[in-house]
Order: structure tokens, then C-alpha cells, then sequence
């Protein structure tokens, strides 16, 4: 099952799975929630999902599936490289993280590894730069003090989301958006949405190729 915002990708990776010869699409989302109802209704063995979806936020989605589908096994895909987002998403239920910037081997390679029951991460993000001992908590990256909550939040943010669809994507109030957004603005010593957008594109962390 293929999770992506824009039909123009999905109906490629879709191309991509169908000339291997050894995948089938049995259904296409082009949101959070309908990618979490195709999974409930069709059981994918392999359930390949944008980081960018509209509707359900992705990270959100996954813990959904996890929860649902334990058998289906998760790959993300997104334009994002930072070390955070990596994490995030391994330790949010996924088995493999590829980057779109990626030859299309790259994704075939994914499905074999997690089939097998393995993690796969594009090879251009090392995994032994990913996983490292914590550093002093002077020493530490900012990004690593967010949770995995104020990082969504983050995320949604420097997207340009409002509060109020933050809340709908998150499935949860507005309120709670804004104590997780001053929370997050705190730790991170920003104190407004331009520097947050700033602060990511030096991380590589914006949507945006």
C-alpha cells in the first residue's frame, strides 16, 4: 500500500513495485487517515508512507498502524535527512526510512530488508552516525531535547500548518498545540515561527528538495 500525497509519486512507486515482477499495489492514499483505513481493510505485507501527509500526520498514522497491523511492516519515505527525523520515525514504528532524493533500487532494497525482519536505512545516512552515545546535556544537539510530540509540532509548523490543523492532524486541542509550540520554542531558544524555519533549513529538517 502506497501512502502519498500527490498521485503523480504514488502512481511511480506504484510503476516501480509493479516492474520488479515481486510487488503488487492493492491500494493507494493520498492522506494519514485513508492510509491507516487501507491497512485496516487490506493488510499489506509493506505499507510505504510519505512523511508529509495531509489529514493524520504521518508519525501519528504509524503508531496507528503499529497498533492496528502489527504484520505490516512500515517504510517512510521523505525528502527530510536530519538525524531527528530518522530516529523519530524508527523508534514510531517504521521499519525502514529511504529518502526520495534516492534511486528507486533504493526502495526495493528496503522491502527486502524489512521483510526479513531487518531495519533499513538509506545508505547515504549512516546508521552508526545516527545512533551514538549521549553527549553531556550541555553538549547536546537542541533538537534532541524535544519529545516526540514537540517535534511534530515543530515539523507542522515550519510547513506553514495553523494551530487549529496541527490539532485536527494530531489528534489533539488546540490548547495542547500551543503548550507543546512554547514548550518546543523554549528548548530551542527561538521565539517565533521565522527563526523555527530558519533554524531547520540548517538542519536539512523543511519539506522542501
Amino acid at each position: 500500500m502506497v501512502a502519498e500525497e500527490f498521485a503523480l509519486v504514488r502512481d511511480s512507486i506504484a510503476a516501480l513495485c509493479e516492474s520488479s515482477g515481486v510487488y503488487e499495489v492493492i491500494g493507494q492514499a493520498g492522506d494519514g487517515a485513508a492510509a491507516v483505513e487501507q491497512v485496516i481493510s487490506l493488510g499489506p505485507d509493506i505499507a510505504v508512507l510519505d512523511l508529509a501527509l495531509p489529514k493524520l500526520e504521518s508519525l501519528q498514522a504509524m503508531h496507528k498502524i503499529r497498533r492496528i497491523a502489527q504484520s505490516t511492516h512500515i517504510v517512510a519515505i521523505s525528502t527530510r535527512r536530519d538525524p531527528k527525523t530518522v530516529i523519530e520515525v524508527l523508534r514510531g514504528g517504521a521499519n525502514g526510512f529511504v529518502l526520495k532524493a534516492g534511486p528507486g533500487r533504493h526502495l526495493l532494497e528496503a522491502f527486502e530488508h524489512v521483510r526479513g525482519g531487518g531495519i533499513y536505512v538509506t545508505p547515504i545516512l549512516a546508521m552508526d552516525k545516527l545512533f551514538v552515545p549521549r553527549k553531556p546535556r550541555g553538549d547536546r544537539d537542541p533538537m534532541d531535547r524535544l519529545s516526540t510530540r514537540e517535534f511534530q509540532v515543530f515539523v507542522l509548523l515550519i510547513d506553514g500548518i495553523r494551530a487549529k490543523e496541527i490539532a485536527a492532524r494530531l489528534e489533539v486541542s488546540p490548547k495542547t498545540v500551543d503548550t507543546y509550540r512554547a514548550s518546543l520554542m523554549r528548548k530551542l531558544d527561538i521565539h517565533d515561527v521565522a527563526g523555527l524555519v530558519k533554524f531547520a533549513i540548517t538542519r536539512s529538517i523543511t519539506s522542501a528538495v
